[in-house]
């Protein structure tokens, strides 16, 4: 069923082994990309040692943070993501996005109109050269193709698993879907995720829930390539970076925010006021 963000906020109950902040007044919004450069982010493109952006994958036009592929000749599962250098731990993620173009030579069926928002990530120097993806839980994006439904904002865990109950057995399936409906073309969609540490995290378009799951942990497959060292299995992530995908379609980002929500992570009015605030403002 879906829920507000309101009803949402409320649905989040005791948040566990966070850190203690005062509370704060309702807060700014952070806006991670500012739509004039990428100097505060980090691109790893697997293939490439981190911090090269190669041929230009991810660039700063018109004021959008755009994804291209016109310097490859064939994608050949170079899989990228640029990161934002804050970690955080609770927090309200507002992207927008659409996709765009004709997908890059070589980029697999089911990356099709096929980007992410990566939550609670693993810091991208930590990435092996040939890793494909972060550690890390994906909030899918997805593009209808004019006449079949896709959702979008589905789930997927690479070198994560998480519970779809709150107090239910751990959920291992790869990729989970939302009850979104699907956005045809190349309209522009608002993605929102509702992430607090690691006890609860929702999936929201147009104010609605879509989907819903519980303490993200490490452990799991769909990841390949990485450091040992760092897949600790049954960790649960308390907080991580954030990142979004080049999956081999262009897509652009219009707006990357974030509310800093750990300041009322254990305030639950205090959270449902600046909830409801940010519900009211359109």
């Amino acid at each position: 069923m879906k829920k507000t963000l309101m009803i949402a906020a409320a649905l989040a109950t005791a948040v566990t082994a966070c850190t203690t902040a005062e509370q704060a007044d309702t807060p700014e919004w952070i806006q991670l990309f500012n739509g004039k450069d990428l100097n505060d982010w980090t691109v790893k493109i697997a293939k490439h040692e981190v911090g090269e952006n190669y041929a230009n994958t991810f660039r700063v036009e018109d004021g959008l943070m755009k994804v291209r592929y016109d310097g490859y000749t064939d994608f050949d599962f170079q899989y990228g993501h640029i990161h934002y250098n804050t970690p955080y731990s609770a927090y309200l993620l507002r992207v927008e996005y659409r996709f765009t173009g004709e997908q890059a030579p070589g980029g697999e069926g089911w990356a099709w109109r096929n980007s992410g928002a990566m939550l609670h990530g693993q810091d991208p120097h930590t990435m092996l050269k040939d890793q494909d993806f972060p550690i890390s839980i994906e909030g899918q994006l997805l593009g209808g193709d004019g006449t079949n439904e896709r959702t979008t904002s589905n789930l997927c865990t690479p070198g994560t698993n998480v519970l779809m109950e709150r107090d239910g057995e751990l959920f291992t399936p790869h990729c989970t879907n939302s009850t979104s409906k699907t956005y045809h073309g190349d309209q522009w969609v608002t993605a929102e995720f509702l992430v607090l540490a690691d006890s609860v995290v929702h999936h929201i378009l147009e104010g609605d829930t879509v989907l819903t799951y519980y303490k993200p942990q490490i452990g799991g497959g769909s990841v390949s390539n990485y450091d040992p060292a760092v897949k600790e299995d049954g960790k649960v992530l308390k907080s991580g970076y954030i990142s979004l995908q080049s999956e081999s379609h262009p897509v652009d980002f219009r707006k990357v925010k974030l509310l800093d929500l750990e300041p009322y992570l254990h305030d639950q009015a205090k959270l449902q006021q600046v909830l409801e605030a940010v519900r009211n403002e359109g």
